[in-house]
């Protein structure tokens, strides 16, 4: 009887997943695209209604995460960095979980990756490489694990930064090293079930997305050399495509029909690939009209949208690569897409613009700025945290300062 009470009390304190969820890194399909409608298509001069505001998370770039009315991110506390589970209605903080030490360089510390939420389940990755899975509705830690110490990997310079991925019954993580670039585990005790060990780079910043290829199963990953497609299977390598990457390789590959997708900022541009029936790769075309650093591009009908490193914010057709258009309208920043617009962040000035996903060129739909912003944020940094729109809230960080503000349509 017990377990039965404890049963329906856990129903009634978490509700189920909401139609606007947004459960990772870039959203239900990792691609920065909601499905979400009924949300506003021009703000007012001052911008959007402000819910709330919090300034408890502590230090760190991690894109907040949204399922069954919470919000999950990452940040810093005690010492340590932390998952940190908030009510979307009000900002309070319901629990945290500890991620290990705090990784401290010159362009800001803190974690970096977004959670992932699976079922009653949440899966963290701090920048250090401590990995937690806790349960959603209190944070008991159900398992911990360590990129470094467990599986032999090596933190990239500026931190582990990948958003985990739950595949089936699997988690799927970027450690790097000899023992295998991508690593599998069981997602509910963390014993690992297979490595790469015949694809052996170093991590990077970029994040892997799940893909149907020929009839079967793969998980992309792109490196500072390498984009590969391994068997979700048992991880063994299946094609690879060589990439000249420089200094950081951020940018989340996209995945459309038998293709792909990439792009690196720090001058090396774009590329596109087609995977044939023997796991043949034919590059398309591979130029430079979208040096993409880290603030993601977005395809939407045919065409992708994103900021160009010299460019601009460029519009460019995914067939051809060649430009549509480019605007200089709107500083340097990040992009996610929701009911005919662009959420645009400029990772200077903190501005926010709306902007309509249009071929014809930048069409701005209202704009403001972010208030306040940081005092904690280290010179060279910047307001990199993509925006997260999720069940008719724009959710902004900037560092400790965590924004919610209404973008429903009355």
């Amino acid at each position: 009887m017990k377990k039965i009470v404890f049963f329906a009390l856990f129903l009634a304190t978490v509700p189920g997943p909401l139609a606007g969820d947004w459960p990772q890194w870039r959203g239900p399909h990792r691609d920065g695209v909601s499905r979400e409608t009924g949300l506003l298509q021009a703000w007012p001069s001052a911008g959007p209604k402000r819910i709330w505001l919090s300034r408890d998370i502590g230090i760190g770039y991690s894109a907040p995460v949204v399922a069954k009315g919470r919000l999950f991110v990452l940040g810093t506390k005690d010492g340590e960095e932390q998952l940190f589970a908030k009510e979307t209605k009000s900002g309070r903080t319901l629990w945290t979980a500890a991620l290990g030490g705090i990784l401290s360089n010159n362009w800001g510390d803190g974690p970096r990756g977004a959670a992932t939420v699976d079922g009653d389940r949440i899966y963290a990755l701090g920048a250090k490489g401590g990995l937690v899975c806790a349960n959603v509705l209190d944070g008991n830690v159900l398992w911990r694990g360590d990129l470094v110490e467990d599986l032999g990997g090596k933190a990239p310079y500026w931190g582990y930064s990948e958003s985990l991925l739950v595949d089936g019954d699997r988690v799927i993580c970027t450690p790097g090293g000899r023992r295998g670039t991508l690593a599998a585990l069981d997602k509910k005790t963390g014993k690992v079930l297979w490595r790469s060990a015949d694809w052996t780079d170093g991590a990077q910043y970029s994040s892997v997305m799940p893909v149907e290829f020929n009839g079967q199963r793969q998980l992309v990953q792109l490196t500072q050399k390498t984009l590969a497609g391994v068997s979700a299977r048992d991880g063994s390598i299946l094609w690879r495509n060589d990439w000249p990457g420089r200094t950081a390789v951020i940018p989340t590959p996209i995945v459309h029909r038998d293709g792909i997708y990439i792009s690196s900022g720090y001058g090396v541009g774009c590329r596109r690939i087609t995977i044939g029936a023997g796991h043949d790769v034919s590059e398309d075309y591979s130029n430079k009209n979208m040096k993409n650093q880290h603030g993601g591009v977005l395809l939407l009908d045919g065409h992708l949208y994103g900021y160009s490193d010299g460019r601009g914010w460029t519009c460019q057709n995914l067939q051809s690569g060649e430009v549509v258009w480019d605007s200089k309208k709107l500083g340097k920043g990040c992009v996610v897409y929701a009911d005919k617009r662009l959420y645009c962040l400029a990772e200077s000035s903190g501005t926010v613009a709306l902007a309509a996903a249009d071929t014809r060129g930048w069409k701005e739909h209202g704009r403001f700025e972010l208030e306040p912003q940081t005092e904690l944020r280290k010179p060279s940094g910047r307001i990199w945290t993509h925006p997260v729109v999720a069940n008719g809230v724009l959710y902004l960080r900037d560092q400790e300062l965590l924004f919610a503000f209404d973008v429903r349509a009355r």
